[in-house]
């Protein structure tokens, strides 16, 4: 037999995973991650660890499955919250999700499932996994389209898939209920848990207000009629353009007006519109820029104000990442991808093309909020080919 060790996390996917890979003959071990203790910035009652633990306890006993509780902390602690500190630092929006499944999931309780003898590690993830003749493996969405969580997993490694299980891909949410209450699991209607990975739902100014200091800045709202922006409108829409497409607008305080003041530009995000409390003007607002070197924050009034809605983003030649190696492009290459650069996003067609000092993904149609520090993923059909952290 086969030894797999599952991540129980105390919901009803990987509680299911369990029961599946029991079903087909697997010897399966139960193995909880601890990966946060500090519960003062985690909204109450949501998602506490106790209870997920207690739930992933209850649930290996119900099958009757060896368990334990693995304390990843200091891992999840120096390379999730510390990557983003840093990036909000910077003024970039990070994806720890993503970061979490390649680092922690992936490595650190990988690496602690071969030490306990497994073969595999198998998660709860909606996504699938094959495997050709050639002995790539490949990445596919998962079939509930409503569930996909393939984009999550935009970062991981041959190695890595090699040794992943995901049995509950080709299913949709719905059976996975249906399977969880048919054998009597306790996990069977609890809630999908939400917010940060294995913190809970947390309030995020609250959170990264531990590391970085409240800073008061202004709110400086840009005309859509900005030259910079009749100039972009000119330029012509094809590949040899690219490069002038992914360019970012460059903004400076005397280019608008005040209409806010904020509490540090580190706390946000292009694209924003919550919490950024600007009342008097005609239509919403949303932030289109962030300096956090002045402790700038820019906003523009509509969803289709031109500085939040751009052609091109540009992936620095090192953040490139290939799942199916297959693909890897040579200077001068390019390709018709399906992309998207946040989870949920409905996938967009674009080219992806290598030049000298980057790679470049120009869209079919433009695309609003494009943010630095998120991942672009790279979709062919239903399978994740690759993905890059956006420069600009």
């Amino acid at each position: 037999m086969k030894r797999v060790v599952v991540g129980l996390s105390g919901g009803v996917d990987s509680s299911v995973t369990a029961h599946l890979l029991q079903r087909e003959g697997y010897e399966v071990i139960g193995l909880f991650m601890r990966n946060w203790h500090d519960e003062t910035v985690t909204l109450s009652n949501d998602c506490p660890w106790i209870d997920d633990s207690n739930d992933a306890l209850l649930v290996a006993e119900h099958l009757g499955i060896p368990f334990q509780v693995l304390d990843l902390s200091k891992e999840y602690k120096e390379r999730i919250v510390d990557y983003m500190f840093a990036e909000y630092e910077a003024g970039r929006t990070p994806n720890p999700d993503v970061l979490c499944n390649r680092e922690i999931k992936f490595d650190v309780f990988l690496k602690a499932a071969m030490e306990l003898g497994a073969d595999y590690v198998a998660t709860g993830h909606y996504c699938r996994k094959t495997t050709t003749e050639d002995g790539i493996h490949h990445l596919l969405a998962g079939l509930d389209p409503n569930k996909d969580q393939s984009y999550f997993l935009c970062q991981l490694s041959q190695e890595q898939l090699s040794k992943a299980l995901f049995p509950i891909g080709n299913l949709q949410k719905s059976e996975v209920r249906a399977i969880a209450k048919e054998i009597g699991l306790v996990t069977a209607e609890k809630k999908d848990s939400q917010g940060l990975c294995f913190v809970g739902k947390i309030s995020l100014p609250e959170f990264l207000q531990q590391k970085l200091e409240v800073k008061y800045g202004k709110i400086i709202e840009i005309n859509e009629l900005e030259d910079q922006f009749t100039e972009y409108s000119n330029i012509p829409v094809n590949l040899e353009h690219v490069v002038e497409l992914s360019k970012e607008f460059i903004y400076s305080p005397n280019m608008g007006q005040e209409v806010e003041k904020h509490i540090g530009a580190h706390y946000y995000t292009i694209g924003q519109r919550k919490g950024l409390h600007i009342g008097g003007r005609p239509n919403p607002s949303f932030v289109i820029g962030i300096d956090t070197e002045t402790n700038t924050v820019y906003s523009g009034q509509k969803d289709d104000h031109p500085g939040l809605n751009k052609w091109a983003l540009k992936i620095e030649t090192n953040e490139m990442h290939w799942i199916n190696p297959n693909f890897e492009m040579n200077t001068g290459d390019a390709a018709e991808f399906e992309i998207r650069i946040r989870y949920r996003q409905p996938l967009q067609k674009g080219t992806l093309t290598r030049l000298e000092d980057g790679y470049y993904i120009l869209f079919d149609k433009k695309q609003r909020g494009i943010a630095p520090g998120q991942f672009a993923a790279l979709y062919l059909k239903e399978e994740l080919i690759g993905s890059g952290i956006i420069s600009h």
